[in-house]
């Protein structure tokens, strides 16, 4: 019993030491993609984005002076990690074929 109690102990406090007091995940959907944040303030730990239809596609992210690598999927998450001052948003956008289908689907911060 006493083992039990201090494993869950020690898995809480892990939890409650991971995540920052204030962390929000915020989301916005355009016609073809939708982009998803989580982030403390402008402390973005990462940025996802997906096509709402799954098919896919060439996905990218970007934010104040952060720009993704180019990545053909339906969904992709980028781990992030650091704080951008300045940045009010958090932008992705959707290529296929060479052509740009939507871009600026952006999400504020």
């Amino acid at each position: 019993m006493r083992k039990t109690a201090t494993v869950v102990a020690a898995f809480v406090f892990g939890l409650l030491a991971a995540a920052p007091a204030h962390a929000q995940v915020d989301g916005h959907c355009g016609k073809y993609v939708c982009v998803m944040t989580a982030h403390h303030n402008r402390f973005v730990q990462d940025i996802t984005v997906r096509t709402k239809d799954g098919l896919p596609g060439t996905l990218r992210s970007y934010w104040g002076n952060y720009r993704s690598q180019k990545v053909n999927a339906a969904s992709h998450r980028w781990a992030v990690g650091y704080e951008q001052s300045h940045a009010k948003l958090v932008c992705g956008g959707l290529e296929r074929d060479g052509r740009t289908i939507e871009d600026r689907v952006c999400v504020s911060i």
